[in-house]
């Protein structure tokens, strides 16, 4: 029997950055991953501290921000690679209001450090009211993020690659197999739905769709354009687009509909041609109160829950993979914002 202080089960964003917590402190543990693509995996990586549709910020923006630089700095002593992508969003204006009231936000405290207060026009795009930049937005290099990070849990042996079978644990002996573990994490998005230990917490689905395109005309390179979704160059030539948001139709399929919407959209802003090379879509784990949910099983005090991180998993997932970490191994309460005890 092997003696680890954590199981982690699930590699999304809240796995994986809970795992670097656990790496940073010298803990012991494994991390299962089915291997098939999770929703952070197909994300589009925007790191974004203003809600696009009303210019707002959110709970702990500024915070969360500079702890992921911190993080991101930290993950880079090990794989050798920063995945932060200096590329600010550009916020077409629809109209002449919008541009009065980004700068009417733009002079809140709260708002002053993201909203720049220089308007740009950009060529190639279709931008008559010029664009507004988010100052301290940027992207995460995805891909490179999962597979480098997979990578080295597999060399040092961290990574077991299979299905998790919840019926082989025994909690209240902190058994999982050949496995005897002091804590065990549940990270598995809209997979907790099939978790007997947690399968009630409060997560919808919200399905999102984006398409790779091939564009005739380039754009520039060192920005993310947003009118009604994101447009940015990928590493393989191409150009994501997206996402929807759909609570309706969660199938496991392609809804032609969303990308209709994804194609017209594209179509507003680029005036050019362009071929829809690639289409993904993922189930984001969304929560009424827009909160991720944390917390400790009401039975077993060696199982907790990380989950609802939305359609800000990146944020979410590295700042409270912390919190979680301090309310585990330092008894440091949680945020009650956060805390799973907030739905009793």
């Amino acid at each position: 029997m092997k003696h680890i202080d954590y199981i982690i089960v699930g590699d999304g964003y809240a796995g994986l950055f809970f795992a670097h917590q656990l790496i940073k402190h010298n803990k012991s543990f494994v991390l299962f991953s089915e291997g098939r693509k999770s929703a952070s995996q197909v994300s589009a990586g925007i790191i974004n501290p203003v809600v696009l549709k009303k210019f707002t910020t959110f709970w702990k923006a500024q915070e969360q921000i500079d702890f992921l630089k911190d993080t991101l700095a930290e993950i880079e002593s090990y794989t050798g690679k920063n995945y932060l992508i200096s590329s600010p969003i550009h916020r077409i204006f629809h109209d002449e209001n919008e541009q009065k009231l980004w700068l009417k936000k733009s002079g809140n405290e709260e708002l002053s450090a993201f909203l720049d207060q220089k308007f740009d026009h950009l060529e190639v795009v279709k931008n008559d009211f010029n664009t507004g930049k988010v100052n301290q937005s940027a992207r995460l290099q995805v891909n490179g993020f999962f597979m480098d990070l997979f990578d080295f849990l597999e060399k040092n042996e961290l990574l077991i690659k299979e299905k998790f079978d919840y019926g082989k644990v025994e909690a209240s002996e902190g058994i999982y197999k050949d496995l005897q573990f002091k804590n065990m994490i549940f990270c598995e998005g809209m997979g907790v739905k099939e978790n007997p230990f947690f399968s009630d917490i409060a997560v919808v689905p919200n399905k999102g769709h984006h398409i790779k395109v091939k564009l005739s005309e380039p754009i520039p390179e060192d920005i993310t354009i947003k009118k009604k979704h994101f447009l940015f160059p990928t590493d393989n030539g191409l150009h994501f687009y997206g996402g929807t948001y759909d609570r309706e139709q969660l199938h496991h399929h392609v809804d032609e509909s969303a990308v209709a919407q994804l194609v017209n959209g594209l179509s507003e802003i680029y005036p050019y041609d362009f071929e829809v090379e690639e289409v993904n879509f993922g189930f984001r784990p969304t929560v009424k109160d827009r909160r991720p949910i944390i917390g400790r099983h009401g039975t077993y005090d060696n199982l907790y829950v990380f989950n609802g991180l939305g359609a800000r998993g990146i944020l979410n997932g590295c700042y409270f993979s912390h919190s979680l970490y301090q309310f585990i191994e330092e008894n440091i309460p949680l945020h009650e914002e956060v805390s799973s005890d907030r739905f009793k």
